[in-house]
């Protein structure tokens, strides 16, 4: 968790956030699975990364997600950076993916109409809407999202994410309960000199 980093706004992603994810992806070599907020998010670090690293990038939306998935799987050094459905639907074991990029903590969309009702139907019954409602959704998510690394047993890498909230809020503890149990680390020299070992090993 990168712990250093300003917490996400809506201001769209920092510079500070586009160096860590450019100094993550060269430390892995390409091979990066970037799970991202919103398309707009997704298409920015794509970007902007074309423009920092010496790997392909791929991103949701540059053609049909098969084909996107199929190339990110037979190209070992290739990026593919996307939303919502390549955080369930993303299966690619093996070195082709050593690490994946959460950009910011996936709570549901404070305008769903949906979510919105049912935490204030927990709030009116002296339940914690937020931890039920908001909470619950991210985990799920975050569990889902970082699964995408653990495809088979002899899988290995890092999930990096880049929203220290992870770490530094209440409800963070309930969230990474969620994810498999990995090592933890807030140091991102621990997690750049991982993947650099990975690509050696």
């Amino acid at each position: 968790t990168a712990r250093h980093l300003p917490p996400p706004g809506r201001e769209g992603t920092s510079p500070d956030t586009i160096d860590e994810l450019a100094q993550l992806v060269s430390a892995a070599g390409g091979r990066t699975l970037g799970l991202f907020s919103s398309r707009r998010a997704a298409e920015n670090a794509a970007a902007e990364l074309r423009t920092l690293v010496p790997y392909e990038i791929l991103c949701q939306g540059d053609d049909s997600l098969g084909a996107l998935i199929d190339r990110f799987r037979d190209e070992p050094e290739t990026c593919l950076f996307g939303t919502l459905s390549l955080w369930q639907g993303v299966d690619v074991p093996g070195p082709s993916l050593s690490l994946v990029v959460i950009d910011r903590i996936p709570f549901p969309r404070p305008d769903d109409p949906l979510s919105q009702a049912r935490k204030e139907a927990a709030d009116s019954a002296g339940r914690s809407g937020f931890m039920e409602v908001a909470a619950t959704h991210a985990a799920l998510l975050m569990a889902q999202g970082a699964g995408r690394l653990l495809r088979s047993v002899d899988d290995r890498g890092v999930v990096a994410v880049l929203d220290q909230r992870l770490v530094t809020k209440r409800y963070g503890s309930f969230l990474r309960a969620s994810m498999p149990q990995f090592w933890p680390t807030v140091t991102g020299d621990t997690a750049r000199g991982a993947l650099r070992r990975l690509r050696t090993s």
